[in-house]
């Protein structure tokens, strides 16, 4: 006897989701164990540079980048290279494409910009 059985019907997308969020949060909290204490640490030591005046604080930064690149900023990250503190920004640019602006953290100069199309992204002084 052969069976035929009717397709069962998708399940919308925003019915799987709860599961996906489920299961990255999980994930997220299995990796992330030992990544607040870190987290802190970092941030303790970025808020002190800020404080003793060693850095610009990020809201500098972000006016900076606002009055030179139209866009979206969709990611920041504070690093220490060689003693020398540097913001590097991730922007969404108008035509979708990504760039990355590194500014020196100390004095707010750009150091270096790069991503398709940025040109066209660039603001008229």
């Amino acid at each position: 006897m052969i069976r035929i059985r009717a397709p069962r019907p998708a399940r919308p997308r925003h019915a799987r989701r709860p599961a996906f969020v489920l299961a990255a949060a999980a994930l997220a909290l299995a990796l992330g164990i030992a990544g607040p204490a870190h987290a802190d640490k970092d941030a303790d030591r970025a808020r002190a540079a800020v404080q003793s005046g060693e850095i610009l604080p990020l809201s500098r930064i972000l006016a900076a980048v606002s009055q030179q690149y139209a866009g979206d900023v969709i990611g920041v990250e504070l690093d220490r290279d060689d003693g020398i503190w540097q913001y590097e920004v991730k922007l969404l640019l108008p035509g979708g494409s990504v760039a990355k602006l590194e500014y020196d953290a100390r004095t707010g100069a750009l150091l270096k910009a790069k991503g398709r199309n940025l040109e066209q992204a660039r603001k008229q002084p």
